[in-house]
Formats: C-alpha cells, structure tokens, sequence
C-alpha cells in the first residue's frame, strides 16, 4: 500500500479515467467531506461558463473518478474537534478517522470493528449511475448560498483593526507563525475558545464540560489541551490574518472553502493538488514527514505509468491491478515512485515470494470475512484501546473494471456474479 494522500477536486478532474484507476492504485486516497461537498455543490451550476453538459453530467464523471479501493471518506473535522475537546485522542499522523465502525466479536472470540460502506461512498455510487436525490440538490444550493454570503472582506477589515496589516505581516509564513503562536500561547483561554466554538460550531451544551475539563487541566495552551482543535483554530486564524495582510484575496469567496482542505494535513503523507492557493498557503502547515505535490506533475508521472502499461493485451489486464504492477512501474526516479520511496518504503521493496492459496482455502477465508462483517454488535470491545483490536474489516463497493483496466482479477468477478445468481 502506497502513501496516504489527501487531494482536492481539481487534481481529480484533471486525470483520465484510466489515470485516476492508478492514483486509486499507488496511493491510499484521504476523500475529505470538502471533497465530497464541493462536487456536490457542482448540481446548482446550471450556468457553467465553457460546457454544455448539464451539471448532472459533470457531477457523474467526477464520481466516476472518485478512489474506491483503498481511500475512505474521513471524518468531518468538527466532530474530530468535538471528540479531542471532549478528551479523547486526536488520530495519530498516518491514520484516516473513519465514521460509522461497528464492534464485533468473531466467531473465533476475537475483538474488532466493521465499517460499513459510508454514506458518501453511497451516494458516489448513485451519482455515478446519474441518480440524485433531492435533500443533495437542496445542500448544493445551501453550500453554494454560503459561499456567495460570506463577506470575506468584512472579516479582513476586522483584522485589520486589531492590528494585522500588510506591513505588520508580510508573507505566508509570518502568518503562519502569527497564527502558531496563538494556539501555542496560555494567554486569554476563554478568547481561544471562544473563537473555536464560533469557528467549528460546537453545540451549546458542550461548551460547559469543555471549559470545566481545560479548567481541571490548569489551562494549558490549547495545542497542549486539544492538539487537532489547535490545528483547526490555527487554520482559521492563519486564513484570516492572510486576509488582513492582504497575502489571500478577499476577492474570491471559494478562498474560504479551498482553505478548509488544511484542517486534513495532520492525517496524509502528502496533499497532492493543483489549485495554487494550496501550493502557496500548505508547505506552512506541513511537517518534515509530508510533502505537497504539485497536481500537474503528479498528473504527468501517471500518464506515463498509464502510457507504459498500456501495451498489456485485454487478456493480459483480467489478473488485475495488484498482480499486473505491484508497484509503480519504468523511471524509479518518477514522482510516483520517489513518493513511494520516501512515504511507503517497506511497500517498496521486492515482495516475498507467496504460496497462492488453494480454490478451498480461498472460499473458507472469504466466508471467514464474511462471518466477521456480519457478527453481532458487542458492546464491550467499544470500550477496548484500539491497539486491543485484533480485526478492521471495511466495506466497499468496487467495480470490477473501471476505465480500461480490471480493478480485481476477472476470474474473481466471474466467480462472484455466479454465486450471487
């Protein structure tokens, strides 16, 4: 498995369909609710300048593309702020926060936990068969409405009476460290949290036990108390001191909501994209371990890698994905490949040599995946540190084939389809 990787709509709808089958492949892609919310925000552009397609269209080829193998939709970043005020730990660098896990004990006795399909992944599935439901057409207008409402020059003439002004903060990474110091200071808890709850929407009825925990805990700096709500906050400030200072345009309501990409950096390896907001505005927030990466020049590496691969005869691509290129294939010095040198390097490395398992021993591990998937609630592994789970099952709609190339071996699709007939 390759580098978890966060992405923005824009480097999606610039890959093929074929291209975007090994973006899935080589990486494992982080889908952001912003993701999700902005494509579902393109069926209210029944104006688009350029096309003719009706937005239905557009939405269905971005769907189309969207990752199904091995990325996830994550968590939306103000329940994981809720979940870290309220105490409990902040996903750690590397790990996608899923919704929705089910715990279960396996027949076996084992503890684990089931992710069903999310919602998200649902609804990709319908859009991609150009079925849209209402209540998104409704949120489409919503989110659009919102966009065009916020007054982002209000909020720059805001800070710029508490002082932040294109002399006082003069690039990018000034803002940053304005915004870092903030977070990382004891000084003035109630103002921090006061501009969180109002940032991140925190229901009322939490406000008092949050306060009374950071109260109990001698009111450290917010980055000691809650580390992904400091993260967040630091956005927001960040965002907001740039506009003041005249570094982010006031101009372009869309800024805010490109902007909301970065509360996601603490789980990927890397941000790939190609909008230049992000080029300019993430490599602040990112640590030694992350890299941004340009989308276009993502883009073109796996061009090549498609281009390459394309000689494979019809025949030759029904073994699938995982057994046609294990690993990212031609130039080892690719972006694709030095990705995966720097961020997968066990993944990496030649695979040893595996015995294929025989036709019965293949069919009693499915039927054990399937028995563990279907195992009944147990409420007591709800309350067992993650690292006491011995099992992660996580559902997933995968088509066979996408684009020109079989995403699981042929043989196995067959075998599926006629057992399910």
């Amino acid at each position: 498995m390759g580098p978890i990787a966060l992405f923005d709509k824009s480097f999606l709808q610039s890959l093929t369909l074929d291209e975007s089958v090994w973006f899935d492949h080589f990486f494992l892609p982080v889908i952001c609710p912003l993701f999700f919310v902005e494509t579902l925000a393109d069926l209210s552009k029944r104006d688009r300048v350029g096309t003719s397609r009706p937005p239905e269209e557009l939405v269905r080829i971005i769907a189309d593309k969207t990752p199904v193998m091995s990325g996830a939709p994550c968590v939306h970043h103000s329940q994981i702020c809720i979940a870290n005020l309220m105490g409990h730990e902040a996903p750690h660098f590397g790990q996608v926060p899923l919704a929705g896990g089910r715990p279960v004990r396996g027949a076996d006795g084992k503890a684990g936990v089931v992710f069903k399909n999310s919602p998200e992944a649902e609804a990709f599935s319908r859009w991609q068969r150009g079925q849209f439901e209402d209540v998104e057409r409704e949120s489409a207008s919503s989110w659009r409405a919102m966009l065009s409402n916020l007054n982002l020059p209000e909020v720059a003439s805001r800070m710029r009476a508490l002082g932040i002004t294109p002399k006082s903060c003069k690039t990018i990474e000034q803002a940053h460290g304005i915004a870092a110091s903030l977070v990382s200071t004891r000084f003035a808890p109630e103002q921090q949290l006061g501009l969180l709850f109002s940032f991140v929407h925190i229901p009322q009825q939490l406000w008092g036990p949050i306060i009374q925990r950071w109260s109990d805990a001698g009111f450290p700096s917010l980055a000691e108390f809650a580390s992904y709500a400091a993260h967040v906050l630091k956005v927001e400030l960040f965002f907001q001191i740039a506009l003041a200072a005249n570094l982010i345009s006031s101009d372009r309501a869309s800024n805010r909501a490109d902007i909301a990409y970065l509360f996601y950096l603490p789980f990927c390896h890397i941000f790939v994209s190609g909008d230049k907001l992000h080029r300019r505005c993430a490599p602040a927030f990112l640590s030694k371990r992350q890299d941004f990466v340009w989308g276009p020049d993502l883009k073109a590496d796996i061009t090549r890698i498609n281009q390459e691969l394309s000689f494979f005869t019809e025949e030759d691509r029904q073994i699938g994905l995982h057994k046609l290129a294990p690993r990212p294939p031609g130039d080892p010095n690719g972006v694709v490949a030095s990705l995966w040198r720097k961020h997968a390097p066990n993944a990496q490395s030649s695979p040893e040599v595996s015995i294929p398992l025989s036709p019965e021993a293949e069919r009693k591990l499915v039927e054990h995946l399937k028995s563990f998937t279907k195992a009944p609630t147990a409420p007591d592994v709800a309350r067992l540190p993650q690292d006491d789970l011995e099992s992660v099952a996580i559902e997933r709609r995968v088509p066979a084939k996408r684009g020109g190339w079989w995403i699981i071996p042929k043989e196995v699709a067959d075998r599926e389809r006629g057992e399910e007939v």
